[in-house]
C-alpha cells in the first residue's frame, strides 16, 4: 500500500521501551483493522471498547499517581464524542469509579447521536455512580477543580476542523492547566498526517490503540503509550501487515518513543 500521506514524516518512527521498532498505520489502515475485526474475525465493538476503556483507566490512575494525587480524592472529567472514541472514554469512567476515584463526570458532545454501544456504556457508567452532565453544560463546570481531563471527543476518523460542542470542549481543555489524557489521538489531530485542520487538543499523554498512527509523531500528542485491545494476529495478516501482530510481547501496554530513522 502506498503511503503518500507520509511525506515529511518518513524519518519519524516509533520505538518501544525495549528499543524495538513498532509499526504504524494511517487512518485508512486502522479503519480496515476495525472492519476486519468486527465483520470477520472478532473481537466485536463492545469487546474492543471494553478493552480500550480498561487500559485508559489504568493509564489515568498511573498519571494521577505520578502527579502525587490520591485517586480516592480526585476528580476526573471525561469529554466524550458520540462514536467509538467517546465510548472508550465513557468505559474508562466506569472503571475509574469502580476503582475508587472519588468524582468522575462525563459530558457527551451530542447525547441524541450517541451510538448504540457507547450508549450501553453510558448506562453502565450511570449505574457505577458517575455523573452525566446534560448537554449545554458549561465545560468549566465539569472539571473546574478536577485533577485530570480525559479527551475522548474525536478519534482517528477526524474529517475537517472540529465544530460545535467538540470545538468548545477542545478550546476549554486547552485553556486549563489540568493534565489531559487523550484516547487514541488528540482530538482534532489528523491521525495520518499529524496536521490539524482546526483546533486540536494539546495532550499531556496519548494512549493509542492497537498500533500507533503516523500522526502521533506530532508533539501535540505528548507522551505516548500503546494499548492492546485484543486484535488477533489474523487481522494484521489480512491487512498485509503481519509484523504488527507481535508488538505487545507479553504486555497489555507498551510505552512509546518517537525516533528518527526510516521505517
Amino acid at each position: 500500500m502506498a503511503h503518500s500521506y507520509r511525506r515529511g514524516m518518513d524519518k519519524c518512527v516509533f520505538v518501544d521501551d525495549r528499543g524495538h521498532s513498532v509499526p504504524a498505520v494511517d487512518a485508512s489502515e486502522m479503519l480496515e483493522v476495525d472492519r476486519i475485526a468486527i465483520e470477520e474475525t472478532g473481537p466485536n465493538l463492545y469487546q474492543m471498547m471494553e478493552n480500550a476503556g480498561r487500559n485508559l483507566a489504568l493509564t489515568a490512575l498511573a498519571m494521577l499517581e505520578r502527579l502525587g494525587k490520591n485517586h480516592e480524592r480526585c476528580g476526573v472529567g471525561i469529554l466524550a464524542g458520540t462514536g467509538g472514541n467517546g465510548g472508550g472514554g465513557i468505559t474508562a469512567g466506569r472503571h475509574l469509579m469502580n476503582h475508587g476515584v472519588d468524582d468522575v463526570t462525563v459530558l457527551v458532545t451530542d447525547l441524541a447521536r450517541l451510538g448504540d454501544v457507547p450508549a450501553q456504556q453510558l448506562e453502565l457508567f450511570r449505574h457505577a455512580g458517575g455523573d452525566i452532565f446534560p448537554e449545554g453544560t458549561a465545560t468549566a463546570d465539569i472539571v473546574g477543580t478536577g485533577d485530570l481531563i480525559i479527551d475522548a471527543v474525536i478519534g482517528y476518523s477526524l474529517s475537517g476542523a472540529p465544530r460545535a460542542s467538540a470545538l468548545k470542549m477542545i478550546e476549554w481543555a486547552n485553556s486549563t492547566t489540568t493534565p489531559v489524557l487523550s484516547l487514541d489521538v488528540p482530538s482534532g489531530l489528523d491521525a495520518s498526517t499529524g496536521k490539524a485542520p482546526g483546533a486540536v487538543i494539546e495532550a499531556t499523554h496519548t494512549m493509542t490503540l492497537a498500533l500507533p498512527k503516523y500522526g502521533l509523531c506530532s508533539a501535540q500528542a505528548g507522551e505516548l503509550s500503546l494499548a492492546d485491545i485484543g486484535i488477533p494476529v489474523e487481522v494484521y495478516r489480512r491487512l498485509g501487515r503481519p509484523e504488527a501482530g507481535s508488538v505487545f510481547n507479553g504486555r497489555y501496554q507498551v510505552p512509546l518513543e518517537r525516533s528518527l530513522g526510516s521505517e
